[in-house]
């Protein structure tokens, strides 16, 4: 049934390594299950660069730039963003971006970190690119920072944060993305039951936060995160699908096509 619908996986690092040797029968394995598009996620300028250059090749994928938030150097942000503006026209989204105050803990790294954040949420909305957010153990203080700056077009990924903290978000039109590790995760059961469905993505996060620690994740695995959601919230799967779909043209419009 799911490969008769469009599924989107918001949120995939398929740049990474580990999917060098088998990285074509993956992207396969997402389409047989109905996955038609994949957002490929960086985390560094390598990652933005071979997003790119692998786009041209699986036309399934839909190239971000972004660097992780344990990137502390301005040089690298300042690469990034000049990156970023030279290859708007060909990225999604600008992503993965954010805070995580899990890895960082020291207060002026924190300070850095946010600073950092804080302009690419500017460039985001300067270039009308949506926001893929990062926000481990910083729920609170990257929605805050969101709503402060003004950001238009967001995706809070693997948000771990309570459905309290998340509703701001919600009311701003900011977007959930919901991993297969749903399945296991009691916070991410308790966040999707309370937040109404019309703001839920669906996202691996490949290859980790699969439905099995230690495993390795995949964009097939989109469709664990929709049952999941359809379980949750006592709907049938194709409302779930169906509205997911929607959801995500609603953030990201033609670019997903």
């Amino acid at each position: 049934m799911a490969n008769t619908h469009k599924i989107m996986d918001t949120h995939a690092h398929l740049c990474d390594p580990v999917f060098d040797a088998d990285r074509i029968e993956v992207i396969r394995r997402a389409r047989n299950a109905g996955v038609t598009t994949i957002i490929a996620i960086s985390e560094n300028l390598s990652d933005a660069k071979r997003n790119v250059e692998l786009a041209e090749f699986y036309p399934e994928m839909r190239p971000a730039a972004g660097l992780y938030p344990t990137y502390l150097d301005w040089n690298q942000a300042d690469e990034m963003t000049a990156y970023i503006l030279k290859e708007c026209k060909r990225l999604v989204a600008i992503g993965e971006v954010g805070l995580d105050y899990w890895a960082v803990k020291n207060p002026f790294d924190r300070v850095i970190q946010k600073e950092i954040f804080a302009g690419f949420i500017d460039l985001s909305i300067e270039l009308d690119l949506p926001l893929n957010v990062h926000s481990r153990s910083a729920s609170r203080q990257t929605v805050s920072l969101l709503l402060e700056r003004g950001a238009r077009k967001v995706q809070l990924h693997a948000f771990d944060g309570r459905s309290k903290t998340a509703l701001p978000a919600v009311e701003a039109g900011y977007f959930f993305s919901v991993p297969p590790s749903v399945i296991r995760s009691r916070q991410k059961q308790k966040l999707v039951k309370q937040l109404p469905l019309t703001c839920l993505l669906v996202e691996t996060d490949s290859p980790v936060l699969g439905a099995f620690p230690g495993q390795r994740n995949e964009p097939a695995n989109a469709m664990i995160s929709l049952n999941a959601i359809a379980e949750l919230k006592n709907v049938s799967i194709e409302e779930v699908i169906e509205t997911v779909l929607s959801n995500t043209f609603r953030l990201y419009g033609d670019r997903c096509l």
